[in-house]
């Protein structure tokens, strides 16, 4: 695939003028000679600003991929569609699953999908739900459930099924995108909750390359521990990536780390970070 990547929605934004930051992310994706498509739609309160300001045009966009039922990733997609017309949406059957996050302090917040499925595709979505590795567009792939494969990807111990914490939620729909591409594979996250080794591994198993040449997007890095991080950071470095464009959950300390120990390849991927590949 030949195109670009653009940020819209992020938690900071870059030096275009203009544009809101959100806790949330979503990208799109411009293949030349293709239909755009847009990968997670942020909060809502951003989106269709941001893109307005840039001169996306979002009613050409076709495919919504969202990346996990979180409502940082999918609290957009009800203003999209009203906006911008019918959207066939890619996910896993989990997202509408209930979603909490729990605080030591006992309070609890919901963080699942704001607006339920049948009010969604009253809105105008066609959802097509699957936990499997497949095609969204030549040369354009979801990865479906990745498997949890590495021992020190441990995940967010702080989100549940239940209000009362009982129930750990592994956020088991958690998918990313992947681009093939001339310079190599590019690799799209949301939040990664799955890992980005395990995530990396997932690719590599499902393709038969290791040739990555960016990842983009929210680590998760930022809720996890320093000798995950450690881990993270080695295979990173013997991959030999050429970008890491971090975002949204990836965290300041996070960040910093891997500014430190992968200088060449580190970049911030804030609203309004394109990458042509």
């Amino acid at each position: 695939m030949t195109g670009r990547i653009t940020i819209l929605c992020e938690n900071s934004v870059g030096p275009l003028s203009g544009t809101l930051g959100e806790h949330g992310f979503s990208a799109l994706i411009e293949p030349q000679g293709g239909a755009p498509l847009l990968f997670d739609t942020g909060q809502g309160m951003t989106l269709l600003h941001n893109a307005r300001r840039m001169n996306k045009d979002l009613s050409k966009v076709g495919q919504v991929i969202i990346s996990h039922g979180h409502y940082d990733h999918a609290g957009g997609l009800k203003s999209l569609l009203e906006e911008c017309g019918a959207k066939r949406v890619y996910g896993h059957p989990a997202i509408f699953s209930s979603r909490f996050r729990v605080k030591d302090t006992g309070d609890c917040y919901p963080i699942g999908i704001p607006s339920g499925r049948e009010e969604l595709e009253e809105a105008g979505a066609s959802f097509d739900l699957s936990p499997e590795f497949r095609t969204i567009a030549p040369g354009i792939y979801l990865t479906g459930e990745v498997p949890r494969v590495t021992d020190f990807e441990t995940g967010d111990q702080g989100l549940y099924r239940d209000e009362t914490g009982q129930e750990l939620d592994s956020t088991p729909d958690d998918q990313s995108l992947f681009l093939e591409t001339a310079r190599g594979l590019v690799l799209l996250l949301g939040c990664c909750h799955a890992g980005l080794i395990n995530t990396i591994k997932h690719v590599a198993a499902m393709t038969g390359r290791r040739d990555f040449y960016a990842v983009i997007g929210g680590t998760h890095l930022g809720f996890c521990s320093q000798e995950q991080i450690g881990k993270t950071v080695e295979v990173l470095r013997k991959l030999g990536l050429k970008k890491l464009a971090v975002s949204h959950c990836t965290g300041f300390a996070a960040s910093a780390r891997l500014s430190r120990e992968l200088p060449n390849a580190f970049q911030t991927a804030m609203v309004g970070y394109a990458l042509d590949v």
